[in-house]
């Protein structure tokens, strides 16, 4: 279903990069066997004598609910990362994401203070990049994963020239 206040017409969105979702995917399994490493210290302290064994129910459960939900959140990673987009507008940047709880940020280019590329190992190995707008306002969370290196880099330039245009008119 289409929002006009996530989706306003005549917008062409701009997507992320489809290779995103590999970085998505190494990020999904990295805290699942993060999560395995954690609940499996008490089976440890089980083994060791030191703890009882927890009721045979809760023992089936409780994993069981575990693998529903990473199995969940694996399948919705292609969704989540094709929900991302930008648009540059004649004033400002659009920025949209998520599937179930949408947000469409605009930030106007004469507030951006700075515009930063972050680039971690796996999107390094990917060729991707992620750029971040800083704004006066902390609460300004703009950024756009998942950027192809030379198209975050041409993004970075424009989006700081046209914030020094439009600061220099104030």
């Amino acid at each position: 279903m289409r929002t006009e206040a996530i989706d306003p017409p005549g917008i062409d969105w701009q997507r992320v990069s489809p290779k995103y979702v590999t970085v998505r995917l190494v990020e999904w399994a990295l805290a699942n066997l993060a999560m395995v490493l954690v609940l499996s210290l008490p089976l440890g302290f089980v083994l060791l004598g030191w703890w009882s064994w927890p009721p045979l129910g809760l023992a089936i459960a409780v994993p069981a609910v575990m693998l529903v939900v990473a199995l969940w959140r694996l399948a919705l990673i292609p969704r989540q990362v094709r929900a991302i987009g930008y648009a540059e507008r004649d004033d400002d940047l659009l920025i949209r994401s998520g599937i179930f709880f949408q947000r469409a940020m605009a930030v106007p280019y004469g507030r951006m203070q700075y515009v930063d590329i972050a680039v971690g190992p796996v999107e390094r190995g990917l060729g991707l990049c992620t750029l971040k707008l800083h704004t006066a306002s902390p609460g300004t969370n703009a950024r756009i994963p998942g950027l192809p290196a030379a198209e975050g880099a041409r993004l970075r330039e424009q989006l700081a020239a046209r914030g020094e245009a439009r600061l220099a008119g104030l």
